[in-house]
Formats: C-alpha cells, sequence, structure tokens
C-alpha cells in the first residue's frame, strides 16, 4: 500500500476480555460425570465388603500419622479420606455458591430466597419424620443424617432422567443442594463435635479472620491461602469439629469475577512483551497478568473440581458404602427405625418439603418470588433432592455406630435408589404431556434473568432471518476472528433449519489481536450504508486471510457498489461511533470474547456446535410460547433475509 492510498492508518484501539465459559454448564457436566464413578465405586465397596469383609475393614482401618517433632495427627484412612480429602468436595461447593451469588443466578438476592427456603423445608420435615419414627430410641441422635442433598449424584440423576434443554432446573437443583450442604456441614460442627476444644476453635476463627485480612489486601499469591487453609484445618481438627467445614468457608470467601477489560489488555500486552523479547523475566510477567484476569473462583474451580468429582468423591463412597448385606441385617433392617426413618425421610419428606414450600412462598407472596421452572420440574427436583448419598454417609459415621449406623448406610442406599426411581416416574410422567403443556410443567412462567443490556432495535441492529420471529438470537463478533469463521456456517444452518428465528450481529473488534478486525467493520458498515451489510458480512467472513484495505475495496466492486461512496465513508470513518456504540453494549452486557451468542436475551454459555446452537434455541422457543410478550411488537423494516 502506498503513502497516498486514502485507506491508509485505518484503525481504532478496542480492547478485549478473552472468553468466559460460564462455570454452571461445565460444573454440571463435570458432576454428572463423576456420578458415574461414584456409583461404580459405591458398587466395589459392596462388592468388596460382601466377598471379604476383614481385608476391606483392614485397610480402611489402617493408621496414618503426619508428625512434627513432638506434634502429630494421628487417623485410620478413612478418617482421613472423610474428614481431610473431602474437604476438597465441600471446597468446591462452596466455590460453585459465590460464584454463583457473584456473578451468576443468584446475583439477584430475590432469586435467593425461594430454594433457600425450599431447602431448608427439605431439611425440616425429613428430620421431624426421623425423630418421630424413632422417638424413644438412641438412634434418634442420627436425625443429621437425614438432612443433606448428594449434589453430584442428583445432577448425575437429573442429567439421565430429566429434560436436556433447561439448565434453569439444574441451577435451581444445585442452589437447594448447596443450601443443603451449607446447613448439614453447620449441624455435623455443632451438633456432633467429638471432645470440643473451645480455644481450637478461637484459633480456627483468628485464622479466619487473617484470610479476610489477607483477602481484603487483594492479595492474589495462592501458596497464602493454601497455607491458612491447612492451618485452619488443623485448627478445627484439634477442636473437635469435622475440619470439613473449613473448606466450605474458604470457597464461599473466593470471590468470583468475570474477566476486566484492563486486566485482559494488560495480559495481552504483557504476553506480546514477551513475544517479541523471550525472557525468563518477561515470561513470568505474561503468566501472572494471565492468571489475574481469572477470578480466583474460577481458577480454583477449574483445578479441583475434577479431583473432586472423580478422585474425592469416589473415594469416600469406596471407603464407606462397604456393609455385609446379609439376612441377619435386612431381617433388622425391615423393622429397624433407622432405616425406616432414613427412607422415608428422604423419599417422602425431601420432595414433600420442597414442593410445598415453594408452592407456600409463591402463593403468600402473590407470586412475586415463583420458582425459576414449572411446577412438575420443582417436583422433579424434590424427589431428585432425597439422594444424600455423599453427605448422609457422613453425617452417619459421625452420629451412629455399630449395627445401627450398617442400618443407616443400607436405608441410604435404599433412599438413593428409591429416589432416582420416583424422579424417573415423574419426568417419564412429563414426558406422556402434550408439547405446549410439557413445557409449561418444566419452564412455568418465571423470566430468567435478561443478560443482553441493550434490547434489539429493529431500526438499529443489523438482523436477518424472520423478522417477526419469536427467538432472536445476537452475535458479538469480530470479522478477523477465526471462531466466528468456524461459527458463520453454524448460525447459517441454524437459520435454515429454524424459520422463525431472527439473528442479530454486533460489531466488537479485538484490535489487539486482529489488526485489520476494525478496518473489516467499517467496511461492513459502508457497505450497509449501500444496504448491502450481510452480502459484505459474507465475504469478509470467507476471506478472514485477506482484509487489507486493497482487499475490502476488491469486496465493494466485487459487490457492485458505489466505490466513491464507499471510499468516501471509509476515509471519514462514518462507522465508528456506530461500531464504538456495539463496543459499548458488550461491555453492559459482560460480553468477554468472539463469537458470544445471546438467545433471547440469555447469554449462550459454552459450545456454539449446531447441536448446542438448536438444543439453545429450542428452549427459547418453549419459553416463548409460555411467554408471548417475548414477540417483538414492532419488527421495523426488514433488513436483510435469511442466510443463503
Amino acid at each position: 500500500m502506498t503513502s497516498n492510498n486514502p485507506l491508509r492508518g485505518w484503525s481504532a484501539r478496542t480492547a478485549w476480555e478473552g472468553r468466559f465459559d460460564a462455570p454452571l454448564r461445565a460444573f454440571l457436566r463435570t458432576e454428572t460425570g463423576g456420578a458415574r464413578v461414584v456409583l461404580v465405586a459405591a458398587v466395589a465397596a459392596l462388592v468388596w465388603a460382601n466377598l471379604h469383609v476383614s481385608s476391606y475393614e483392614s485397610l480402611w482401618g489402617t493408621s496414618l500419622s503426619l508428625q512434627l517433632g513432638d506434634w502429630h495427627v494421628t487417623h485410620d484412612l478413612r478418617t482421613w479420606v472423610n474428614s481431610g480429602l473431602m474437604t476438597f468436595f465441600f471446597l468446591v461447593a462452596g466455590l460453585e455458591l459465590r460464584r454463583e451469588l457473584d456473578i451468576g443466578e443468584l446475583r439477584e438476592r430475590r432469586r435467593l430466597a425461594l430454594p433457600m427456603l425450599a431447602g431448608i423445608a427439605g431439611m425440616l420435615l425429613p428430620i421431624v419424620i426421623y425423630l418421630v419414627i424413632n422417638a424413644g430410641h438412641p438412634t434418634a441422635a442420627g436425625w443429621g443424617a437425614v438432612m443433606a442433598t448428594d449434589t453430584a449424584l442428583a445432577l448425575g440423576a437429573l442429567a439421565v432422567f430429566g429434560p436436556r434443554f433447561s439448565d434453569r432446573l439444574r441451577g435451581f437443583l444445585l442452589t437447594v443442594s448447596v443450601v443443603d450442604d451449607l446447613v448439614a456441614i453447620a449441624v455435623l460442627a455443632i451438633a456432633y463435635p467429638d471432645h470440643p476444644s473451645p480455644r481450637a476453635l478461637l484459633v480456627a476463627a483468628g485464622i479466619f479472620g487473617v484470610v479476610l485480612l489477607v483477602r481484603g489486601f487483594r492479595v492474589r499469591f495462592g501458596p497464602v491461602y493454601a497455607l491458612l487453609g491447612v492451618a485452619a484445618w488443623l485448627a478445627v481438627s484439634e477442636s473437635g469439629v469435622d475440619p470439613v467445614a473449613v473448606g466450605l468457608v474458604m470457597g464461599l470467601l473466593t470471590y468470583a469475577y468475570a474477566p476486566g477489560r484492563g486486566d485482559l489488555q494488560r495480559a495481552s500486552d504483557q504476553f506480546r512483551l514477551f513475544r517479541e523479547q523471550p525472557t525468563p523475566q518477561l515470561a513470568r510477567m505474561a503468566r501472572a497478568g494471565l492468571t489475574s484476569a481469572l477470578s480466583p473462583n474460577e481458577r480454583l474451580q477449574t483445578l479441583y473440581h475434577p479431583w473432586a468429582s472423580y478422585v474425592v468423591v469416589p473415594l469416600f463412597a469406596l471407603s464407606n458404602a462397604g456393609i455385609v448385606i446379609d439376612g441377619d441385617l435386612l431381617a433388622r433392617a425391615v423393622s429397624s427405625p433407622v432405616t425406616l426413618g432414613v427412607v422415608v425421610a428422604y423419599v417422602v419428606g425431601k420432595p414433600a418439603g420442597i414442593v410445598v414450600t415453594s408452592w407456600l412462598v409463591a402463593r403468600l407472596s402473590g407470586n412475586r418470588l415463583r420458582p425459576p421452572v414449572g411446577w412438575l420440574a420443582v417436583v422433579g427436583v424434590g424427589t431428585v433432592s432425597g439422594i444424600g448419598f455423599t453427605v448422609a454417609l457422613l453425617i452417619a459415621t459421625h452420629a451412629l455406630s455399630g449395627p445401627a449406623l450398617d442400618e443407616a448406610k443400607l436405608g441410604i442406599i435404599v433412599a438413593t435408589l428409591g429416589a432416582s426411581l420416583v424422579t424417573w416416574l415423574v419426568f417419564r410422567s412429563v414426558g406422556r404431556l402434550s408439547p405446549a403443556r410439557r413445557a409449561r410443567a418444566l419452564l412455568g412462567v418465571t423470566e430468567g434473568i435478561v443478560d443482553l443490556m441493550l434490547p434489539v432495535d429493529p431500526e438499529r441492529d443489523h438482523m436477518r432471518g424472520s423478522l417477526d420471529a419469536p427467538v432472536t438470537v445476537v452475535e458479538y463478533g469480530d470479522f478477523e476472528c477465526p471462531y466466528c469463521g468456524q461459527a458463520e456456517p453454524v448460525v447459517r444452518e441454524l437459520l435454515a433449519d429454524f424459520a422463525n428465528v431472527r439473528y442479530v450481529w454486533r460489531h466488537l473488534p479485538l484490535t489487539d489481536v486482529h489488526p485489520h478486525a476494525q478496518l473489516a467493520a467499517e467496511a461492513a458498515e459502508a457497505a450497509g450504508e449501500q444496504g448491502m451489510f450481510w452480502e459484505m458480512h459474507d465475504l469478509l467472513l470467507a476471506h478472514q486471510d485477506a482484509l487489507n484495505p486493497d482487499d475490502v475495496l476488491g469486496y465493494a466492486q466485487q459487490l457492485g457498489l458505489d466505490l466513491d461512496g464507499f471510499r468516501e465513508h471509509m476515509v471519514k470513518r462514518m462507522g465508528v461511533d456506530r461500531i464504538a456504540e456495539d463496543v459499548d453494549s458488550a461491555d453492559l452486557s459482560g460480553v468477554t470474547g468472539t463469537p458470544t451468542f445471546f438467545i433471547n436475551g440469555r447469554r449462550h454459555h459454552g459450545a456454539y456446535d449446531i447441536a448446542a446452537l438448536t438444543a439453545a434455541v429450542k428452549g427459547a422457543f418453549a419459553s416463548a410460547k409460555l411467554r408471548p410478550e417475548y414477540h417483538r411488537r414492532d419488527p421495523g423494516p426488514r433488513e436483510g433475509g435469511p442466510a443463503s
């Protein structure tokens, strides 16, 4: 390009925030996959214990000590698993709840009220049932074993038996189950301490105070928190309280946030410096910049969640589920108040407490507080919450011993199978309804959080597809982004498959990584002035490796545009303000990379292949049928037709 080329120097600085997948979908995938491993481990424990119980008990009863000078901690292997490794399980639960409170569904605090109350009632009613059945028996002390829901197994069962397109259903279950975990850990600490030591508890409280102080100074050095966490675990362990509570508290203290535009810009600049001068010092700076762009919550979940789901919880099941199921145990269990209390509490009490409380809250609040899903879906959440396997076994080992513990474990296993069967029946019955009634039963009429802060404007936005459609797909894209190029045929296929979907493109040129992105966006706007936006859009994405000024002029000529008008538009940069508005709207909506999709105002997280987008669009159609107000009242002038 020569110096007298009027297009020389086109550029505009925009920032980049990198891709930010919301962890909920990934969290659910890991939990459901881990559930299969937990089931295998539980079956293996039962087989092992019934084939050779002495070797089973001998292994898990093996003593293991940690010693430093005169100080030492000694537990058997089962206790190290239950109180040591399970700390990481509850750390992950605390991290996920904190993420939901900071940037997820629960950032609107009113949405927390109903699942919180439902979760509490889903614990209180089973406790009452258990205490009534065990009244007058020493086994009444085992009431804590019927409180909590096993998040991993419950989500796994929901993935198998429930609908395929409702993340809100899974999110509702996750909130209810984590509330269970919070209260269960508190009960474990308060109701079942072993030789409580107030001095050790005060030391633990002081350590947590130091954690808060360090957190307040925004210290990001992970080993500091690791050392404080270990110190708190040891202090709580010495106090007689089960130290798994430390994991939950540390998780709740770990804040979550979406990557900031400034942080990502600095990370990008530091990496560029390293690319130009690859020295160890710049490598450390680039690594630190990349790390600091992500929240500690996200980093810790990525690190610990797979280990918790695929190692810790299966080991817990392997070490605790092994009981000898013989004629004597079965004969005792038939009349045992422990077994009966556990089964009835979980299979009947859990769903009754959750469903009835949800209905009462909605009714008493005049439907201002409603479940995020339909009422049959609430029933399904209630029944699947009767799977209390992991935490139920954990509390049972503290509350009971001897034959009563075996009877409780058998009841927990039977309740897990019974709750799974009832959940299958609930969703099987939903599947027999007509499509409209099934959608209402599963989705309800509660509107989800709208993530797209700037609504679609037919007078302003670039649209193609059916403009009076009930479902709108908005993409924030960059013409030089290779992922946007990969998404383009997926969008075309989506529009071909669904005649009543409208598609909106909004600009987000990431010029710090794509130097021609701004130029391409302005070229599309210049073509749009002559009614050829989509034609230019398609050419730019089809030729992402050729976006120089001469290239875009060639595309304009190929489309038969008025070249003088095109050049004038480009030289005067008449599209800059329009593009900047899109970038500003991306900031408002928390868009952190390209491509980012919104479907009926709700951000689409995860994959953008045809299967994932089709499932999301089908879910949006189902919701739109229940809420006609989602239909556009004023479709406005048609700018572009469907993709060809």
